[in-house]
């Protein structure tokens, strides 16, 4: 006689267990007055807010961070020397716009450009980097290589027309674009990025007045260490920020801002409500059973289920809803099952944020039954007792 055991079932979390703070937490919504923006945990990789964010839109000197990643890149593979020389042509040296005020007599290193680039941003260093690891020369042909990299980094809104967002038609990124990017340079680069917490920057001693960092949430004591502003009369003021605060790292994309005051103040409360809103809690510790499943055939009637490694979850600590648990799997489980097999998952939901799945395994291993087993089954089978039913949909609040 068989039995169906692909019945999926749900079991009700033992709460107690598993969350050791209040309950119904959820976090605020967050009213940006940004046209467009995108606010990412990067530690627990969970996106706190979007906003149009991946809509098209015109970057202005924010999409030098693709210029910027490929340069980081092109030094790490050896096709470019932190310290060799780069001639200016005179393409470059005809920017305007915020400038490194380079002129085709220059020879800056590729430091100086990298510096120039992110803490000047330099149109014109852009262009010359550009121009350096373009594959015919020019800063167009740089362009095509960026669209290139760009798909195959993910970012699925966004093309370039030109090195460092020189306004043109068809150059734009979307917010969600631009943070991928940002994501990229900070997993990829550590060793770069701190470049991006850099107030100043002289270069050669020339036009004293434009030495500072554009970015207004350096130095404000709260984390930030990047990473690059955007402005152009279509695009409005924008900001790539990101900031570093304990265990946890946000980054966030706002653009289409009224003035670079406005930006300044947005930054600083977006960064703000994503560390207060939300914290890093540990919910799970490897080992400790959350709660049991029924087995099938087995030397015992169920099994511990528990996480593989210890867990943390980044949650909302305002109140104003609720936080549920639930744990799913096909049951009963039929033994043999080996410790540290996976059986189940764990689903957390918290209004806001998007659900939180984790696979929980079998905290001990179980044997096959013996014949005294499958006797009493088949006998339980014959009563109509042990046939495997569905258990009820449940759920519970954090």
């Amino acid at each position: 006689m068989s039995v169906n055991l692909t019945r999926l079932a749900r079991l009700a979390l033992p709460v107690a267990l598993l969350i050791g703070w209040a309950a119904t937490l959820a976090a605020q919504s967050f009213e940006t007055r940004a046209r467009a923006a995108w606010v990412y945990d990067q530690t627990t990789q969970t996106v706190l807010m979007a906003k149009n964010a991946d809509e098209p839109l015109p970057p202005a000197s924010m999409s030098k961070l693709m210029t910027i990643y490929m340069a980081f890149e092109a030094v790490a593979n050896g096709q470019l020397r932190i310290d060799e020389t780069l001639p200016v042509s005179e393409h470059a040296a005809a920017y305007g716009g915020s400038s490194m005020f380079l002129d085709p007599r220059d020879r800056p290193t590729v430091e100086e450009l990298l510096r120039g680039i992110i803490v000047l941003s330099g149109n014109d260093a852009s262009a010359v980097m550009a121009e350096a690891l373009s594959p015919d020369g020019t800063e167009a042909g740089f362009a095509r290589l960026m669209n290139a990299r760009a798909q195959q980094l993910g970012l699925t809104n966004s093309h370039f027309v030109n090195s460092n967002g020189w306004p043109a038609e068809g150059h734009v990124m979307s917010m969600h674009d631009l943070g991928i990017l940002a994501d990229h340079i900070i997993r990829d680069y550590p060793t770069f990025y701190p470049i991006f917490s850099e107030q100043e920057f002289l270069y050669d001693g020339r036009v004293p007045a434009n030495t500072q960092n554009r970015n207004p949430i350096l130095g404000l004591g709260i984390g930030a260490d990047g990473l690059k502003t955007g402005h152009t009369s279509e695009a409005g003021s924008g900001l790539v920020g990101s900031a570093k605060q304990g265990d946890r790292r946000v980054i966030f994309v706002v653009s289409g801002l009224s003035s670079q005051a406005e930006r300044a103040e947005e930054g600083e409360r977006i960064l703000t409500w994503a560390f207060r809103q939300f914290a890093l809690r540990e919910v799970a510790t490897s080992g400790t059973q959350i709660a049991q499943a029924p087995v099938w055939m087995g030397a015992e009637d169920a099994v511990g289920l528990t996480v593989a490694e210890n867990l943390s979850l980044l949650l909302p600590v305002s109140v104003t809803g609720s936080v549920t648990a639930e744990i799913r799997y096909t049951g009963p489980i039929e033994a043999p099952i080996a410790q540290g097999q996976r059986l189940a998952e764990l689903v957390v939901t918290a209004e806001g944020l998007p659900e939180t799945r984790v696979d929980l395994v079998a905290d001990r291993s179980v044997a096959r039954g013996g014949i005294l087993v499958k006797l009493r089954t088949a006998a339980g089978l014959l009563l109509g007792k042990v046939a495997p039913a569905d258990t009820a949909d449940t759920a519970a609040p954090a």
